[in-house]
């Protein structure tokens, strides 16, 4: 398995795979850059096919995670953390705490917090080994940071649709959420809120079937998400949804969700921007996670001003599709760009 010569690989500072035999633990920490900060990122449990994909997955979304911290102006680096494991039938509290003793090995360089496969619960007990946790309870607040992903990514939508479709308002447009867990579920009440037509889709059909009823929002089968005739395509599950092939079957206009690493290559987004489907980069949409959890870290929490802070996404969004209008070049391309200069690299 390649590393330093990984594609993906762009300069990590560092790498480790840990494993404990006696709790089954296989896991992989990334820290792709902590000039601005310590490198944040979620835990990520799942069972991937192989070990080189676990690594190519966490390379992608520890530097994801420096972009994303540098545009939402926060003093974080970027790192990400994968434990390739089925999180509904191999996730134990002595693997949880093998993960934790990992953690504090790096003595702060990295800071994890819940991602997909991985909760609250399950960062309370990280906690026994660590103190480089967020994503905890404090008081009323819960700690979770969905909400807040979800209305970053409303907000980005809403810049997103008016610069596609010069419209402010959300009455009347279609939009397809492709996953509704805690995240695709909390930007489909706002949207619905907000007035929009709402088609759905999730492997979970229970959970699927009971926010579809919810909300009077149509369900479909995650295949055929893709063709749905919609305005927005939202993606909210798993990363590398955006292919070729999607690129070419969707119908939407706009393409703005919270999942990580949309694109499942680079290329993609010049083939969505030659369709004329405007690409709302995710590192930028989705930020709002990473802008509460960052919040959480210190001794005063204000949950209003982490809203306002999550709120000027729509500005930084704005600034990304002005320069790529004007620039006629795609998104993500001037989001990279925009990144390194903020990072000065």
């Amino acid at each position: 398995m390649r590393v330093f010569d990984h594609p993906e690989f762009e300069h990590h500072q560092q790498i480790v795979f840990g494993s404990d035999e006696a709790s089954g633990l296989r896991a992989i920490i990334a820290i792709h850059d902590t000039r601005r900060g310590p490198a944040l990122g979620g835990l990520r449990i799942y069972p991937y096919a192989s070990e080189a994909e676990a690594l190519t997955d966490v390379l992608r979304l520890s530097r994801g995670m420096t972009y994303k911290s540098a545009l939402a102006n926060l003093r974080l680096g970027g790192g990400k953390a994968v434990i390739i494991a089925d999180p509904r039938r191999d996730k134990t509290p002595d693997m949880l705490r093998a993960m934790g003793r990992l953690v504090e090995s790096l003595g702060g360089r990295y800071i994890t917090a819940e991602d997909s496969g991985s909760g609250e619960e399950d960062m309370r007990l990280i906690r026994q080994e660590t103190r480089h946790v967020s994503g905890l309870s404090r008081g009323d607040d819960s700690g979770d940071p969905s909400p807040f992903t979800a209305h970053g990514v409303f907000c980005a939508l809403k810049s997103a649709v008016r610069h596609r479709f010069g419209r402010d308002e959300l009455e009347g447009l279609r939009v397809a959420i492709q996953g509704v867990g805690h995240v695709g579920a909390h930007l489909a009440r706002e949207l619905h809120e907000a007035g929009a037509n709402l088609v759905l889709t999730d492997v979970d059909r229970d959970n699927l079937g009971m926010l579809a009823e919810e909300l009077g929002a149509e369900s479909v089968a995650p295949e055929a998400i893709f063709d749905a005739e919609v305005d927005v395509f939202s993606p909210c599950a798993m990363g590398a949804v955006l292919t070729a092939e999607v690129a070419d079957r969707l119908r939407a206009k706009v393409v703005c969700g919270a999942a990580n690493n949309q694109l499942a290559t680079s290329g993609v987004a010049g083939r969505l921007h030659a369709r004329g489907i405007l690409y709302a980069p995710d590192y930028v949409a989705n930020a709002g996670g990473v802008i509460d959890v960052e919040a959480q870290r210190h001794d005063r929490y204000d949950r209003e001003a982490v809203m306002r802070h999550v709120e000027r996404i729509t500005a930084t969004m704005d600034e990304i599709l002005t320069r790529a209008r004007i620039e006629d070049k795609n998104p993500a391309e001037i989001a990279d760009q925009l990144a390194r200069e903020r990072l000065a690299i």
